[in-house]
């Protein structure tokens, strides 16, 4: 079996206060648990002197227990209600996934 890795990188609109962006990502954290598969969440800010970022401010990656998983979690109601939560704060985000042989 591959686990999926589904990583992402937000850019909060300007105006986006620390207590907004600590909203999102409590909403986000929510969702293991009670999301199928969806096996766990991390994120936390941009911290490296390398300077790659391209205003980037915000990661997260969740792990899924297999691509039928990360399908499923896409359209669930709960992911959608998340991102009605995150979507309207962001400036930019970019998410890409990456499979994880066991």
């Amino acid at each position: 079996m591959t686990q999926v890795k589904h990583y992402g990188c937000f850019q909060f609109k300007a105006h986006i206060t620390e207590s907004q962006i600590a909203e999102c990502f409590q909403a986000m954290a929510g969702m293991v648990g009670r999301i199928p598969e969806l096996l766990d969440f991390h994120f936390g800010p941009y911290d490296s002197p390398e300077g790659l970022n391209d205003g980037y401010t915000h990661g997260f990656i969740m792990t899924f227990a297999s691509a039928q998983a990360r399908d499923e979690y896409l359209p669930h109601p709960m992911h959608e209600e998340v991102k009605a939560i995150v979507v309207p704060c962001l400036e930019r985000v970019v998410v890409f996934d990456f499979n994880l042989p066991l």
